[in-house]
């Protein structure tokens, strides 16, 4: 009797919060999504840097998920882009605190205007499809985000650059043997972090 009523408890809590998100101004939105920029940047400082590869391994991925599971289809995607702009700007919080356009025009540039599809699709599916915000289908939401919608602007880049900075044409197997397989685990545990987070918060019912 106890656990279905702290299981009530739960789902008006989450409605009243989902309620409460989509009820805000503009200006609060956009403090929200400066907010998540900023947790993108913090976690972007979470890094392993790999010595045969020029992407290093950071946290920002989890942000950018839960960008979307928290902001919703517009402001996660926003979030992003806030991100991406005010670091071309030259605020450092990019990787190991860089910032300037001539990051978006490196190597690892593809993957951060990846992070604007991925937490822009991520809260498109969970605004519109109440019944998506279950563990499982987040789980697969979260791959293709994280797999499709990073990965593949990340490696075309990651190709070009490699082609017209360092004069090297990279085979497929070389390419995703730099910018992707490396990343695997470590995406991987984001997903299921973001995924179980998302699956608790998000109520499972409404718009």
């Amino acid at each position: 009797m106890q656990i279905n009523s702290l299981k009530y408890e739960l789902t008006i809590k989450r409605s009243k919060a989902y309620e409460w998100r989509n009820d805000l101004s503009i200006l609060n939105k956009i403090l929200l999504a400066f907010g998540m920029a900023t947790l993108t940047g913090i976690l972007a400082q979470i890094k392993i840097f790999l010595p045969f590869t020029p992407i290093p391994i950071t946290g920002q991925v989890l942000a950018v998920l839960l960008s979307g599971v928290l902001l919703g289809k517009y402001w996660g995607g926003v979030s992003q882009f806030i991100y991406i702009a005010l670091g071309a700007i030259g605020l450092p919080w990019f990787s190991d605190l860089s910032g300037g356009i001539s990051v978006l025009l490196g190597p690892n540039g593809g993957y951060l205007f990846g992070f604007i599809l991925a937490s822009a699709f991520i809260g498109s599916i969970n605004d519109k499809f109440p019944s998506m915000r279950k563990f499982l289908p987040m789980l697969i939401i979260m791959f293709i985000a994280n797999f499709a919608l990073i990965y593949i602007p990340g490696l075309v880049q990651l190709s070009l650059w490699f082609n017209t900075a360092l004069s090297q044409n990279l085979s497929i197997w070389q390419l995703l043997s730099i910018g992707a397989l490396p990343f695997l685990a470590g995406d991987l545990l984001k997903i299921l972090i973001a995924s179980g987070i998302a699956s608790i918060i998000l109520p499972k019912k409404g718009k």
